[in-house]
C-alpha cells in the first residue's frame, strides 16, 4: 500500500510552464497486458461498490487534524487520510505519474506573482464545505494565523520560512488573499514548498469548546498584539479533539469536509471507511459507494488476505516476490495469477536511518563527518537490494530521490552506480576509523586518542549505537540485521530495537542535549517529497532547527546553500546544495524499495502516484 513518513527549479518562468518541464514519465507497467492503473477486466463501468484497501503492516492512520506535528507526520495521516476529506490549498500529483501541482484538484486557482516575486495573489474557487460554508480567503487566513501561533508544533515549519517570510497577509475580498513576502523568492519554490504547506480551515473549527458558535474562537481574526492567544486556545481545543481517535467518525468537528470523501467509520486499530461527500465542489465525483482501509499486524497477514481475495488493493511483500533481473520492473510471473494486475509504485522518496547528533553519549561521534562516512560505507545497498528486496530497490545517495529520474539528481549522487560518494567499503570504513584515533577492543572500535577522535569524544568511548526500527515489515528487520553484521566487521557495534511504526515516529522529535534525548538512531523508512515540500530543497530535513530535522543536524554552509535555492531558479544553484548534501551525509542512506502493488481485475482507475496522491474518486468497478 502507499506509505512513508512524512512529504523543482529551472529558469525564472511561470509556475505553469515549470510544471510542464517538471513532469516525469514513469514506466507504470502492469501484468497480463492491462493498461497502467487498471485491472484485467474490460467490462462496463458499474456505479457503487466498496473498494477494500490494505494499509501497510503495523501502520494505522491515527491523526485527523490537518495541522500535524512531526510525531504524527506520515503519509498515512496526511495524503491517505486527511486529504480525502480536507483538501489543502494546492494539491500535487494526479491519478497518474505527475510530480507537479494539480490546479484542477486544488481549492484555489494558480497563484499570481508580482512585484518581482515579492507579492503573491491567490484567488479561491468558491468551493463549499459540506456544512454550507464557503472555502474562502478567510479560511486561509485562519490557517496562517494558527501557524503564527503554533509554528513550532507544525512539522512543515523551518525557521525563517513560512510564516516568518511573510511581511503581511490579508483577505482583500471574500475569495482573494494577498501575501506580501519579505523578499523576492523563486515562484517555483514558493509554490511547491511554501504554499504547499497551507490548508484552508473552516469557520466551524474556529471554536474553543464543543458546540460553540463558528468563529467564536477568534483565531481567524487574531493578531500578534495578544501573542496569538486566541489561536493558541483554538489549537489546544482542536488538538484535544484530534487525540480522541475513537470519536473521529462521530465528532461533529471532523464531520465538516470539503474533499470528495467523508469518514463514516473508524476504529482505533486503524479500520477506516470513507463514503462520498455529496457536497464536494470539485470533480470527478466518486463512483464508488465506499473505500475501506484495513490494517494488518504483519505483511504476512496482509498477503494472506490478498491471496484469498479479501482485498481489492494491496501489496506483495518483498519476500513473496520472485527474484527479478535489473532490466525488469515487474516479475516475469504474477504470484497472484490472473485475478490481480501488478503495478510498480515508484515513490519520490529517499530511505535512511537518522543519527541523533544531540544524544549525550554517541551524539558527539555522529557530529564527525568521518564517523558518518564510516557508517555509510558499511551499508551494502546493492547486496541488501538483491538479498532482501529481491531486485525491487535502488540506492539512496543524497537528498534527491534517485527514482523517478529527474533533473535534480546531481552527479555526486550518480557516482558508484547510484551509491554516491561513499560506496560500500568495509575495509575503507575500518581504515578511516583507525586513522582518527580508534582501535578495536573486544571487537568494538574504541577511541584511544581523543585529540584525533574529534570534539566531545572522550578517550574510551565505544562506537556503539542502538537503532530503533519499525517492525511489521519483515524486510526492515532483515535490512537492519544485515547492516548490523556488516558494520560489526568494521568494529561498529549496532544494537537493534524493533518497535511499531507509530512508536518510532513518535520518538522522532528533535531533542536538545540532555537526559531525555536518549535515542541513538531511528529507522522508520525515510522521507517522501509529498508535502509540505515537493521540491527537494531540503529545508524540512536538514535546515538548522527545522521541525522534521529529527537528528538535529546543523551546518551553516548547508543552511546557506538551502537558502540560495529559495531565491534562485538556477538549476546549478540547486545542484550545489544537492551535491553538498550527498557529501555531508546528514542521514545514513539506505536502499529505497518500490512496492509492487496488486489491484483486483474488476477495479479500474487505480494508480500509484510518486507523490502519494491517493484519489479513489477516479476508481470504479466493472461488471
Amino acid at each position: 500500500m502507499f506509505g512513508y513518513i512524512k512529504r523543482r527549479r529551472l529558469g525564472r518562468v511561470t509556475v505553469a510552464a515549470a510544471a510542464a518541464v517538471l513532469a516525469v514519465g514513469i514506466a507504470a507497467c502492469s501484468s497480463a497486458g492491462a493498461p497502467p492503473g487498471s485491472g484485467s477486466s474490460s467490462g462496463a463501468k458499474q456505479a457503487g461498490g466498496t473498494a477494500t484497501v490494505a494499509l501497510p503492516a503495523d501502520t494505522i492512520p491515527n491523526y485527523i487534524f490537518p495541522f500535524v506535528s512531526i510525531t504524527n507526520a506520515s503519509v498515512y495521516n496526511t495524503n491517505q487520510f486527511q486529504y480525502l476529506e480536507y483538501r489543502p490549498l494546492y494539491m500535487f500529483g494526479n491519478n497518474g505519474d505527475s510530480l507537479t501541482v494539480n490546479y484542477h484538484l486544488s481549492t484555489a486557482n494558480a497563484p499570481v506573482y508580482s512585484d518581482g516575486g515579492r507579492t503573491v495573489t491567490i484567488t479561491m474557487k468558491g468551493w463549499k464545505w459540506n456544512n454550507g460554508e464557503t472555502v474562502d480567503a478567510q479560511d486561509v487566513v485562519f490557517f496562517l494565523n494558527m501557524l503564527e501561533a503554533e509554528k513550532s508544533s507544525y512539522y512543515g515549519y523551518a525557521p525563517g520560512l513560512l510564516p516568518d517570510n511573510l511581511a503581511s497577509y490579508s483577505a482583500t475580498g471574500p475569495d482573494t488573499l494577498v501575501l506580501r513576502l519579505n523578499k523576492a523568492y523563486s515562484s517555483i519554490w514558493f509554490t511547491y514548498n511554501q504554499l504547499a504547506t497551507i490548508s484552508p480551515f473552516p469557520e466551524s473549527w474556529d471554536i474553543k469548546k464543543s458546540g460553540a458558535t463558528p468563529g467564536s474562537g477568534g483565531c481567524a481574526t487574531d493578531t500578534a498584539k495578544d501573542h496569538w492567544a486566541k489561536c493558541v486556545a483554538v489549537y489546544d481545543f482542536l488538538t484535544a479533539q484530534a487525540k480522541d481517535a475513537a470519536t473521529y467518525a462521530t465528532n461533529p468537528v471532523w464531520a465538516v469536509s470539503d474533499g470528495p470523501w467523508k469518514l463514516s467509520a473508524y476504529t482505533t486499530n486503524g479500520n477506516a471507511t470513507f463514503v462520498p461527500n455529496p457536497d464536494y465542489s470539485g470533480s470527478p465525483k466518486p463512483s464508488l459507494s465506499a473505500v475501506k482501509f484495513v490494517p494488518y499486524t504483519s505483511d504476512t497477514t496482509e498477503y494472506t488476505a490478498l491471496r484469498t481475495g479479501q482485498l481489492n488493493v494491496g501489496y506483495i511483500p518483498s519476500q513473496d516476490l520472485p527474484q527479478k533481473s535489473l532490466n525488469q520492473v515487474l516479475p516475469s510471473t504474477n504470484p497472484l495469477g490472473s485475478n490481480y494486475a501488478l503495478q510498480p509504485f515508484y515513490q519520490d522518496a529517499i530511505a535512511y536511518f537518522v543519527p541523533n547528533l544531540n544524544n549525550p553519549t554517541i551524539g558527539a561521534a555522529f557530529r564527525q563527518l568521518y564517523i558518518r562516512e564510516a557508517l555509510q560505507e558499511t551499508v551494502d545497498q546493492n547486496g541488501i537490494d538483491e538479498a532482501i528486496w529481491r531486485g525491487y530497490a535502488y540506492p539512496s545517495s543524497g537528498a534527491v530521490p534517485n527514482q523517478p529520474p529527474s533533473q535534480w539528481i546531481p552527479p555526486a549522487q550518480r557516482a558508484n552506480n547510484g551509491q554516491g560518494p561513499y560506496a560500500f567499503n568495509i575495509k575503507g570504513a575500518k581504515a578511516l576509523l583507525t586513522s582518527h584515533g580508534w582501535s578495536e577492543v573486544g571487537g568494538v572500535m574504541t577511541c584511544e586518542d581523543s585529540s584525533k577522535c574529534g570534539d566531545g569524544i572522550a578517550t574510551g568511548t565505544k562506537l556503539s549505537l542502538t537503532i530503533n526500527y519499525s517492525t511489521g515489515n519483515a524486510a526492515y528487520a532483515q535490512e537492519m540485521s544485515v547492516y548490523k553484521s556488516d558494520a560489526s566487521q568494521a568494529g561498529i557495534q549496532v544494537n537493534l530495537d524493533g518497535q511499531s511504526f507509530n512508536t518510532v515516529v513518535g520518538e522522532s522529535s528533535p531533542c536538545q542535549p540532555g537526559p531525555k534525548c536518549t535515542w541513538d538512531a531511528l529507522f522508520y523508512g525515510g522521507w517522501a517529497y509529498d508535502g509540505p515540500g515537493y521540491e527537494p530543497t531540503g529545508e524540512p530535513l536538514f535546515q538548522t532547527g527545522a521541525g522534521s530535522n529529527s537528528g538535529s543536524y546543523t551546518n551553516s554552509q548547508m543552511d546557506s546553500l538551502i537558502n540560495q535555492t529559495h531565491t534562485s531558479s538556477d538549476l546549478s544553484v540547486f545542484k550545489q546544495y544537492a551535491s553538498y548534501a550527498a557529501q555531508q551525509i546528514p542521514f545514513i542512506w539506505l536502499p529505497e524499495n518500490y512496492p509492487v502493488q496488486a489491484v483486483s481485475g474488476n477495479l479500474q482507475g487505480v494508480t500509484f502516484n510518486p507523490l502519494y496522491a491517493m484519489l479513489p474518486e477516479y476508481w470504479y468497478f466493472t461488471k
